[in-house]
């Protein structure tokens, strides 16, 4: 979502308008679920999908009418064999898509996608809400805080509108402890899918902030006095990929005295047992060691740094999907 407001953001300073395309409602099977996006201008679809197939082309092509007509438009397909809007697709579930023309060069969407980057820099909760009312234009607002969102939900209530809420960014931060070759590898994929990375290091040399592009941050660290340099929460995620099994063992210990929703640790089978047999030594339980995943990330095999990245950011694609 960040890089598709990146590009809507793109296209109407640079002239050219476009059209939101959403996912407000669904049932049964359907092809992607509500909160799906996709981002339409005269060269066609530039960013995000829908689903693909059929109902996604038949989309593509009312977005193109709707940069002709400049009126936004709310279209229901259901998608079972002869029924209305029949797209050929026996998924057995309807749909609800709503298209919001945003015309070039328009301010106030220009300001709203600073508003979106600036959420996701500073990893805020937000959530953007869709005026869906039917003859309406499609506003969209950004509310930070959930006290914003309730305040805005019923004013829109009680103007009789009918809107559409979706959960934009999130108050949560990926922490990486080490600023080696996976890390390297990791922080770029891990910011392509919406994680907040900050890097945290003791090495100078493998502290350098153009080592990590998208990393919100790089902190040269005492690897003793963690809770010195960041405050985590039970939403974060901590990476721990150090230089070696001491460190590893470090970082593990700190952030099990932290409430951070998951702990992933790279390293095998036999070096697990050690590091576990080593904490258990320093006090911590069975149940406290429970809490650490380790190898880290998906088991597809992964070999090289850039392998294990995708392996990772796979494990915590779930992960965070699992919490909403």
């Amino acid at each position: 979502m960040r890089t598709l407001f990146r590009l809507l953001k793109e296209s109407i300073e640079g002239g050219a308008p476009a059209v939101m395309v959403t996912v407000v409602a669904s049932s049964g099977s359907t092809p992607r679920g509500t909160g799906a996006h996709m981002l339409v201008n005269g060269r066609g679809r530039i960013r995000g999908t829908i689903g693909g197939g059929a109902v996604e082309h038949r989309a593509e092509q009312i977005a193109a009418h709707i940069l002709e007509t400049k009126q936004s438009h709310l279209e229901s397909f259901c998608l079972r064999k002869n029924d209305i809007q029949d797209l050929g697709m026996i998924c057995g579930g309807d749909v609800s898509v709503y298209f919001t023309y945003l015309a070039a060069g328009d301010e106030e969407v220009i300001r709203l996608t600073d508003q979106i980057e600036a959420c996701y820099q500073r990893g805020v909760d937000s959530w953007l809400l869709l005026d869906v009312t039917e003859g309406g234009r499609g506003q969209m607002l950004l509310c930070e805080g959930a006290d914003s969102r309730e305040a805005a939900q019923e004013q829109m209530r009680s103007e009789g509108k009918r809107y559409y809420c979706d959960k934009l960014t999130q108050s949560e931060t990926v922490y990486i402890f080490g600023g080696g070759h996976v890390a390297q590898a990791l922080v770029p994929v891990l910011s392509a899918v919406d994680f907040r990375c900050v890097v945290l290091e003791d090495r100078e040399e493998f502290c350098k902030p153009e080592l990590f592009p998208g990393a919100v941050r790089t902190i040269l660290v005492d690897p003793l006095k963690i809770s010195q340099y960041v405050q985590v929460t039970e939403h974060d995620y901590a990476c721990i990929m150090t230089r070696g099994h001491k460190d590893d063992m470090l970082m593990q210990a700190q952030m099990m005295d932290t409430p951070v929703s998951y702990i992933g640790v790279i390293g095998s089978a036999k070096k697990k047992a050690g590091v576990s047999a080593r904490l258990k030594e320093m006090g911590y339980t069975d149940q406290d060691l429970a809490r650490i995943t380790t190898p880290i990330g998906l088991s597809i095999h992964a070999e090289t740094p850039a392998e294990i990245a995708v392996s990772i950011a796979g494990q915590l694609i779930a992960v965070r999907a699992g919490r909403r």
